[in-house]
């Protein structure tokens, strides 16, 4: 899990969340309401989707906003959520990013890239405590 995951508020540019993605090699960022609640997720996909779709339309990708791009429907896990239902829902969902929220507050984030490396941990220590006995 990623303590302090970056965040982007919803009435944010699409622009500056794009930068944000690039810059520090995101797949997407968890978006927040002015008091800090998640109220979406923004991936590269929806990204490329939202420029497209101004482009498409003579639009200006420059005017979109973060809300315009989103998707509302969060999926979110706690700190206690088993590994293998994060993993789960991340392949059903076809999201690759959960939003760790304790009390209603965000606290961190699970990548499918976390999810990745803790699968194959678990694999190894098996392998190996197969091997040991």
């Amino acid at each position: 899990m990623h303590r302090n995951p970056l965040t982007i508020r919803q009435d944010e540019n699409l622009v500056r969340a794009i930068s944000m993605i690039v810059e520090y090699k995101l797949t997407g960022l968890t978006v927040t309401d002015g008091e800090g609640t998640v109220v979406g997720i923004l991936s590269e996909l929806d990204c490329i989707r939202s420029i497209l779709t101004a482009l498409y339309n003579d639009g200006d990708p420059e005017h979109t906003l973060v809300e315009d791009a989103m998707h509302a429907e969060v999926q979110t896990c706690t700190s206690e959520t088993s590994i293998v239902e994060v993993a789960q829902a991340m392949v059903d969902t076809r999201q690759r990013r959960r939003p760790v929220l304790e009390g209603g507050k965000l606290v961190g984030q699970v990548s499918s890239n976390n999810i990745l490396w803790a699968l194959m941990e678990h694999s190894r220590r098996k392998l190996y405590d197969q091997r040991g006995s």
